[in-house]
This record gives structure tokens, sequence and C-alpha cells, in this order.
């Protein structure tokens, strides 16, 4: 696919201009530690009840607290809950909450703002697309202020890893009692206070100076530049006028370690790269034209090419994860196969299949344009449709109203964040059927212990890794760039979500 290179350089001027309007201004936020952070696209909103978008998570961390959090190690530790225990028959959970937390608007945390985030999130009219996370509590109590007791109608293993995610964020009573718009005003107890959001240009957050951690965090404010242009990102880096800059384009990586005045720093991400295929489509429901599809492409190829590299994954989870199972071997490159089994299938040049890609992911479409000459070298006839982030949410992830989109499959403190409702067609976009894994996958949420939990899952994979509702690439390194001067910029496991309390501008 062509690019129009004036047409790029001009906006990467113009994004430049803009960012580097009132040098005075600027100055006075270098003074005050105010981060200059890149982001890829905006967030769909910023009323974290009501988004399953990775990009909104990202932006919200910084607002808003949940009653739990993973550490670095993955391990979940103590946030706005200071401690808690669970029944021994796991249906009665109960949470003993911090004193003195602040919310954004000054009132102070209680257990009835707890009870009013849950009973928001589980109610029906507030259409949250994490809802069926909660499916499993019964009822939430608030027997005193600093109490909050969740009554369960079934065990459920993942919940503790539900509450530690940004859709767990805990939202004030009283503004929930009014209406307020969290989509574009957000209220939170998180380290940083919301002042402004520009679509298409930024979200201005300042220091939150009642936060509940002692001396975070350490920044005075994070403007999160939504900068969809890498090359833009890259020259803001270089010039200054940027100071993060997260997933860069692997191929600026050798100009940028080449600087003196920046650094690159590269991570196995717990991303699961596919290319996801809609399975109720004529044709793409043969479950040959979706083998075929695997066998066309060059995994290795397309991650050393396009996303620096990686490990490649035969199944629906990220490499690094412990439940993850090696499939790699049912489904290698072989173009020849690939011809037979379309050729077996009856899919001629006549039969279009459109790759809808994210174009604010320069990425994913740089993959899709691979993905297209792969397949088209097998005999698929693909055209390429590039959508802006909202339409992909709104078309593609809720509505299923494609045939085949790239995308990186976010990674999950449980499993089952993960494979939760996958089997099936209804509840997720792949829109794939399979009642044997629909069973196991509700199954598995009930059982404790590790290696119980593993063996239900080990059969989830190979059912998903033989029936092949996607593509299966691999799971990336990651290239996040940042002038000198910034230390700890912390991404927290398998959310990746950045979280900016420790980060330092030196």
């Amino acid at each position: 696919m062509k690019r129009t290179h004036l047409w790029a350089t001009a906006l990467a001027v113009l994004v430049l201009l803009v960012l580097a309007a009132g040098t005075a201004a600027a100055n006075a936020q270098q003074e005050e530690k105010v981060l200059e952070f890149a982001l890829q696209g905006n967030p769909d909103t910023l009323d974290p009840h009501k988004t399953a978008g990775t990009l909104t998570f990202q932006t919200l961390k910084s607002i808003y607290d949940t009653l739990v959090e993973p550490d670095p190690s993955e391990k979940i530790v103590p946030a706005l809950a200071e401690k808690w225990q669970i029944s021994s028959d796991g249906l009665t959970w109960t949470f003993t909450l911090r004193q003195g937390v602040k919310f954004h608007n000054g009132d102070t945390l209680s257990s009835a703002d707890v009870k009013a985030t849950f009973d928001r999130l589980m109610k029906e009219e507030t259409a949250s697309p994490k809802a069926a996370d909660y499916k499993a509590i019964a009822a939430v109590e608030a027997p005193n202020s600093s109490t909050v007791v969740f009554k369960l109608s079934t065990p459920n293993s993942p919940l503790l890893a539900t509450l530690a995610s940004g859709w767990s964020a805990i939202l004030p009573k009283r503004l929930i009692d009014s209406g307020h718009d969290f989509g574009n005003q957000p209220v939170g107890t998180g380290p940083f206070r919301f002042v402004e959001w520009v679509r298409d240009s930024r979200v201005v957050l300042e220091k939150n100076p009642d936060y509940w951690m002692k001396d975070l965090p350490k920044l005075d404010g994070v403007n999160i530049n939504i900068i969809t242009e890498q090359t833009v990102a890259v020259q803001g880096l270089m010039s200054g006028q940027l100071d993060v800059a997260y997933r860069i384009d692997p191929d600026a990586v050798p100009q940028l370690e080449a600087n003196p005045d920046t650094k690159v720093e590269t991570r196995l991400t717990a991303l699961t790269l596919v290319m996801s295929i809609n399975c109720s489509r004529p044709q793409l429901n043969d479950l040959r034209v979706r083998q075929a599809i695997n066998h066309a492409i060059d995994k290795q190829k397309v991650l050393d090419t396009v996303y620096g590299g990686g490990e490649i994954i035969g199944t629906f989870t990220d490499h690094g994860n412990a439940y993850y199972k090696d499939f790699t071997d049912l489904y290698p490159y072989n173009p020849a196969r690939a011809r037979q089994l379309l050729k077996e299938a009856g899919v001629g040049p006549d039969r279009e299949f459109e790759l809808f890609l994210p174009q604010n992911y320069e990425l994913h479409v740089k993959a899709g344009e691979m993905y297209q000459a792969m397949l088209t070298e097998v005999g698929m006839n693909v055209q390429i449709r590039l959508v802006d982030w909202s339409t992909w949410l709104s078309d593609v992830y809720r509505n299923a109203n494609y045939d085949l989109t790239v995308i990186g499959h976010t990674g999950k403190l449980d499993p089952d964040g993960t494979l939760g409702g996958y089997g099936i067609p209804e509840k997720r976009y792949v829109r794939w059927d399979n009642s044997r894994a629909a069973e196991l996958i509700a199954q598995g949420a009930k059982v404790s212990g590790f290696e119980n939990r593993k063996k239900i899952y080990d059969e989830v994979l190979e059912l998903m890794a033989r029936e092949v509702p996607f593509m299966y690439l691999g799971s990336n390194y990651e290239f996040n760039a940042m002038r000198n001067n910034v230390y700890e910029f912390r991404i927290t496991p398998k959310l990746d979500t950045f979280d900016f309390r420790w980060t330092e501008l030196r």
C-alpha cells in the first residue's frame, strides 16, 4: 500500500509546531516536571465502566485506583483495600478499606462508594462490556464505612484478578447518584487528577497532592499526546518536545539508540498478536479455509519484519503466560498446503475477503499488508480497509462486521480474562462456536489451584489451536523510547497500562 510521504511530513511538522507552541509554557512545564508522553490513539471514553479499549485503560490508570492491584512480579497486592479474606466455601469475600483516601472532588472513600461502583458495573443499563466478569457476584454489602463484602453465587477464581484490573476502578457514590458524566470528566482517587481532554490532541493530567501513597507521584503532571504518526513521535523525542513514546516502530530503534539524548527499552510483551477470523462469514466458517490462512502466513518473517522480533505462538494466549502451551507444530508455514485446502473448500478469486486494519496502529497496518500479500500468493482475494480506532471498536470488535482483522490482544491477570466467552458465538467477535470450549472455560473459573486450572485450560487452548478462529502470530518485542532523563517508566504486568507513579524527570 503506497504512502503519501509529503502528507506525512506536513502532518509531522504541524504536530511538532503544536507541541512547540508557547515556549515559555513548555519551559515552565519542564521546571514543574511534567511528562510529555506519546500515545498512538484516542481513548474511546474516560468512563472505566463503559469500555474494553486498551488505549482507554492506559490513560485511566493514572486517574483511578482499584481495591487491589498487581505488583511488578504480577502478584496481586493491596491498593484501596488494605486486606481481604475469602471464606472457606469461596462465597464470601471481605475487604477492609484503607483509611483517609480522598477522591479528586474531595469526598472521602468509604464502603458506600465501593458498593455503588459495583452496583453500577452490574446494572444492565450501564452496558459495561466487562459486566460478565462480575456475574458471580450476587450482592455487595457495606456493613460499615470501612468494610465491603462480596457475596458470590458460585466460587469464582478470576474475581481477584478482575478487581485488580482497570475496569474495576472505584468511583465516588455521590457523583454516581447524580448522573455525573464520567466519560468526559473522570473523578477517581488516582495519583493524577484530570484537567482536560482535547480529542485527537491530548489528555492533560496534574498531580494529586492528596494521593494515599506517600511521596507519590513524583511527577507534577502528565500530558498524554495523541500522536498517530510514528515519524512525529520519533521527531518529538529527538528534539526533546516529547519525553516518552510507547511502542515505537522497530525501524526507528537504530536512530534513537544512536542519539546521545535518547534511549530505548526492550521487553517481550504480553500481547497475543493475531489475524482474527469471523467464523460466521461464508467460507470462513469452513475449518479448511481457516487452516489455509494459518498455513499461508510466514509468522517469523512478519514478527521480524514488522514487530521487531518475538516468539511465535500457536494458540490464544501470550508466549510468556504461565498457562501457555505450545501448539505451533499444528499449522507451520506451508503455502502449498494452504492452496490445496482452499481448493478443497472451493475458495476462488471471485470471493472477496475484507481485511479491516486499525489505522492508528501502524505496525498492525504493516502486518496486514504482509498478510494480504501472503494470502494473495495462495489464491485468496483480500482487500484492505483502513478504519479509525473508534470505528474498529464499534464495527469490528463489538458488532463483528468484518471478515478478517489484525490486532493484538493485551494480556490479562487471569486466564479467564483472556478466554472468557469464547466458544459462545454471540459473546466474542470471532463468532466461534464450540460448546465444549465454552463448558471448559466456565469450569475453569470455578476451580482453584494452578495445576487444577491448567489441566482445564490446556484442553481449551488445544481446541482453539486446532479450530483456529484466529491466525496466531506471536508475542512481540516492544520498544519504548524515552529521553535520557526519564527514569522508572513502568508498565503494569499483563495489563500493559502505564504506571506513572514512580516515573521521574531528573
